[in-house]
């Protein structure tokens, strides 16, 4: 067994104190799949005193988490503080210019720095790695650069925000109002005091733009990405979804078209018979269809602390074991116009609204300004009612 591999982990927050203790607790298996030991030999976090549950006895305490990842004896660092900005963005950068080896969870910090950190990367002989940035345990950045990596990809597509799907899943089955359930899902902990992130599609946007770049070969752009949340959703449009035979869920999609990229994140009418209908509560999925594999589906849990630490060491056993892919796509293309809506009322699958045909299904999406049908007043219960969804089928 060669030397072991030297972590220095930035933040012990959730995902920070389970990456100590998965460590801690699987490293004998670990070492027998990388062939070194994987040994955590220096940690930085905010609060010295706090109970995190952890034997850190031997690991050395860094109060300046700059200094740490400019430390020459160490192998890895870990950036597990968050932020797309500020303290995380320099530890990443100090780390990488001195060629060490970065893995991160840092989502918003990927969706706005990804290009600039790659490049820096490369440049420095390092890997830069990010799987739990993008729906915690499901290993989707695996999926798209190894498992379906023979394909050019047609679209993909996914429920990328677990408070969210949390959020509609849970109006669907109790016919409370949005407000409501949001509160239910704070005292939870599935939702944070300030929701923005997550309620506004911001949280699935960041991840959709690491799974563009990926899987269309492109430079990342957050920016060019079309953003509709949640809060304008109601209970009645719930309702009505499933009596036209759907349900609605927040989308993340990317497609190819006319020789240009095209992002959104909105809410979408779903049918049942597609397997995205029926993931819920806070689980993720993607859908990534390639031009020979077909449709493929993973599902899983999309945050926590078990498994986002799980993707977390599942990119240091590949660092361990030699495997050094590019980070991202470092080239640029041309991303279509965003679509400027309105805020969505009531979302009718008809034939003139704009829609993204996937081979299996289609998911449309319109605002109601833009029907040339509306919807009844009262739910689909009168005979009237029956013919409407007929007609819309």
């Amino acid at each position: 067994m060669t030397a072991s591999l030297k972590l220095g982990i930035a933040g012990l927050g959730t995902v920070g104190s389970g990456v100590v203790r998965l460590i801690e607790e699987n490293g004998t298996v670990l070492a027998e799949r990388t062939g070194r030991p994987l040994v955590v030999s220096a940690v930085s976090a905010r609060d010295r005193r706090k109970d995190r549950g952890l034997s850190l006895e031997g690991v050395r305490w860094y109060d300046d988490p700059l200094a740490m990842a400019a430390e020459e004896d160490l192998d890895i660092i870990v950036e597990l503080v968050g932020g797309s900005d500020g303290i995380a963005l320099d530890i990443v950068r100090t780390a990488l210019e001195q060629g060490k080896s970065v893995v991160t969870a840092n989502k918003a910090m990927m969706a706005h720095h990804g290009t600039e950190l790659a490049r820096l990367a490369e440049s420095n002989q390092a890997a830069l790695a990010y799987e739990a940035a993008v729906a915690g345990g499901i290993p989707a950045i695996k999926v798209l650069r190894e498992g379906l990596a023979a394909n050019q990809f047609v679209r993909i597509h996914g429920i990328l925000n677990g408070t969210c799907n949390y959020i509609l899943s849970t109006m669907r089955d109790t016919g409370r109002e949005f407000g409501e359930v949001l509160a239910e899902a704070q005292k939870l902990g599935y939702a944070e005091a300030d929701p923005s992130f997550d309620v506004d599609g911001i949280d699935a946007a960041h991840k959709l733009a690491l799974l563009t770049a990926l899987a269309f070969g492109t430079e990342v752009d957050f920016d060019s990405i079309q953003m509709e949340g949640i809060r304008s959703i109601s209970s009645m449009d719930i309702a009505y979804a499933e009596e036209l035979g759907y349900r609605i869920k927040l989308l993340g999609m990317a497609r190819r078209k006319n020789g240009q990229i095209e992002q959104r994140v909105h809410p979408c009418m779903v049918p049942l018979d597609n397997p995205l209908s029926q993931v819920d509560g806070v689980f993720n999925a993607v859908l990534a269809e390639g031009d020979f594999s077909g449709p493929i589906m993973i599902e899983g849990a999309g945050a926590g602390e078990g498994p986002t630490a799980s993707a977390v060491v599942a990119d240091l056993i590949d660092i361990a074991r030699g495997l050094k892919l590019p980070p991202l796509p470092c080239r640029r293309t041309s991303w279509s116009g965003r679509c400027h809506w309105r805020a969505m009322r009531t979302l009718v699958p008809i034939s003139c609204a704009c829609w993204w045909s996937t081979g299996l299904v289609s998911l449309r999406i319109l605002p109601r300004r833009c029907a040339t049908r509306r919807f009844p007043s009262r739910p689909f219960f009168s005979g009237a009612g029956r013919r409407e969804k007929r007609s819309l089928s």
